[in-house]
């Protein structure tokens, strides 16, 4: 891939990250209207009171990692889990939101993809 369309990825899904990383202590961002289900699960991680700042603090540090252009690999590494769940989370329970949740999830495979190279160590 184009080293200049990666690095646009990349900062794309690192702003992304960042923004809703901050989001998730400063609640700018106005709440999306969700389903009954979805509503009654966000509502028990925010209540958790540690899950949530828990995900705001990885989406921080993963977005920094990608707009800083520092250990890239470590932090596509690291969103995976959070993609899945993210995509996971609109498929079962806000279908409407899949879209901007699938961005999200195809952007971190195409980066993924184009550093795989550096995960051939241990994936041996």
């Amino acid at each position: 891939m184009n080293s200049t369309i990666s690095t646009v990825l990349r900062y794309l899904l690192g702003v992304a990250m960042l923004i809703f990383g901050a989001n998730k202590f400063a609640g700018f961002m106005p709440k999306p209207e969700l389903s009954e289900k979805a509503g009654i699960f966000m509502g028990a991680l925010i209540d958790s009171g540690y899950i949530w700042p828990i995900l705001g603090v990885f989406y921080i540090i993963i977005g920094l990692l990608l707009v800083l252009n520092k250990a890239v690999p470590l932090a596509l590494l690291m969103l995976v889990p959070i993609s899945i769940n993210i995509v996971a989370f609109h498929l079962a329970l806000d279908p409407k939101g899949v879209f901007f949740a699938a961005i999200i999830a195809i952007l971190n495979a195409v980066l993924l993809f184009t550093h795989w190279s550096k995960y051939q160590t241990i994936l041996k």
